[in-house]
């Protein structure tokens, strides 16, 4: 059985000129696919834009600078104003935002209760999942 564990989460877009702009997001996790994490951004559009990486992306992210490229994520401040960051670049341009650090560890420890670090391959069905990659079918 898949568990999904989403939480929504105002996050706050940082631009060069030190003005917040409020973006809503959306952290969700699915244990049929659980190494990864994704961010949906309410853009205003009606489709949200999605990123996705990896769950121990975001852990490392927790604690230190970590990523490479087109995700960056790092803490910063300490006690009730810690804050967690996230720089995303794409083609389309570059964004930062800011969000409470808590919810953001709450959230992600409740992703490692669901599927323990070191257990994510326990409950996936490899033979279907490689039918699924080759040939669409699962």
């Amino acid at each position: 059985m898949a568990y999904h564990l989403d939480k929504s989460l105002d996050m706050q877009l940082v631009p060069a000129l030190h003005a917040h702009v409020t973006v809503p997001a959306r952290l969700r996790y699915r244990s049929d696919d659980p190494y990864a994490v994704s961010f949906a951004f309410d853009t205003g559009t009606g489709s949200p834009v999605t990123w996705t990486f990896a769950r121990d992306l975001l852990a490392d992210g927790l604690l230190r600078l970590a990523g490479d490229g087109d995700v960056l994520l790092w803490p910063s401040g300490t006690g009730d104003h810690a804050v967690f960051n996230l720089a995303l670049s794409s083609p389309a341009g570059h964004a930062r935002l800011a969000a409470p650090f808590r919810p953001v560890t709450d959230w992600l420890a409740h992703t490692y209760r669901l599927v323990p670090a070191g257990q994510e391959m326990d409950d996936l069905d490899i033979e279907a999942e490689l039918c699924r990659l080759l040939h669409g079918t699962g």
